[in-house]
């Protein structure tokens, strides 16, 4: 029975995290079987997320593991959520959403971001790094939408495969100024809801408010992605989301791991300044059983009016995990 009083379309983030105790070829192909089962759940969207030198995730090639779910789906709309801009030649990018496009008509998302998804250490060594700023991500931005876009006759250089494919391209940010700059351009907006908690409300309203449609084009549309663990009770919720509160722990006093087992995720030992600072790098978060999660993501949607909700699940157990979008679903009567 749907517990949410406003039914909205859910989808997935995967990050591909990696778990202590199990090898990282099967972090990878878990990819397919969560895509899968996100697929038979009713989600409309499975999205993967570039990061790279992360002890705890393995979607560095996030194109390549596109491919990977979609091949292993029928249905399920497959997507970048996203592509990290500034590390990729924009012909590229479009070449290989192209490819991907094709292979999978009408089953392709591109999310772009400005940040690196990096380090500074490994940022370095990407190809055209995250430090040239706002003004040479728009150009980038521009370059990888004219690729998209159907060739001039006089064009020299084309995408191809992607040229005409008209591709959506949506942008990720988490402030009320990303929100702007995809209102002032008519593109979908998501709002980076599991990596920071404030302003997401305000940056959808920017969004909604400052939003001028191109010349044909689709109206707002706003993702907002959260924080998720639910189980069959608020206890065994808290107990599974001590793996990924260890690791965002181990994250801040500068020692990245894999995600424990919760029975392995070791004592809290922040002091209160460290203490804050968890919550505010453990973004959107919402944890408990079927009931808990129902009140919590129904004012979560009042307050930011997100059209829909992309959610991102970090535990150890794949199986705990698989459940975890399987409550969610049945919250909202979609399974």
């Amino acid at each position: 029975m749907a517990l949410i009083l406003r039914p909205l379309p859910l989808s997935v983030l995967d990050l591909v995290p990696v778990r202590i105790g199990q090898s990282l070829a099967q972090s990878l192909r878990d990819v397919a079987r969560l895509a899968q089962g996100a697929e038979r759940l009713g989600y409309r969207r499975y999205w993967l997320a570039e990061h790279h030198n992360a002890a705890a995730f393995a979607s560095a090639a996030t194109a390549v593991l596109m491919g990977y779910a979609a091949g292993a789906t029928s249905s399920i709309r497959i997507g970048a959520g996203g592509v990290m801009l500034p590390n990729h030649a924009p012909l590229m990018v479009a070449e290989q959403f192209g490819t991907l496009a094709l292979l999978y008509p009408e089953r392709i998302d591109l999310g772009v971001g400005r940040a690196s998804g990096a380090d500074p250490a490994a940022g370095a060594h990407l190809a055209r790094g995250a430090a040239q700023g706002g003004a040479a991500f728009s150009a980038m931005l521009g370059e990888l939408v004219d690729f998209l876009a159907e060739p001039s006759p006089r064009q020299a250089v084309r995408a191809v495969p992607g040229a005409g494919l008209a591709l959506p391209v949506w942008i990720l940010g988490a402030s009320a100024a990303s929100a702007a700059f995809a209102a002032s351009r008519g593109m979908p907006f998501v709002f980076g809801g599991h990596l920071k908690a404030a302003g997401a409300a305000q940056a959808l309203q920017t969004y909604r408010r400052e939003f001028r449609a191109a010349a044909g084009g689709a109206g707002p549309r706003a993702l907002l992605s959260v924080n998720l663990i639910a189980a069959d009770s608020d206890a065994e919720a808290a107990r599974l989301g001590r793996s990924r509160k260890a690791r965002l722990r181990d994250m801040l006093l500068g020692r990245p791991r894999p995600l424990f087992a919760p029975e392995q995720a070791g004592a809290d030992d922040l002091d209160g300044e460290l203490r804050g600072q968890l919550a505010a790098a453990g973004g959107i978060a919402i944890e408990g059983g079927a009931a808990t999660i129902a009140a919590q993501l129904d004012a979560l949607i009042a307050d930011c009016q997100p059209d829909e909700l992309l959610l991102h699940t970090e535990i150890h157990d794949f199986e705990a995990r698989l459940r975890s979008y399987a409550i969610a679903a049945r919250v909202f009567g979609h399974a």
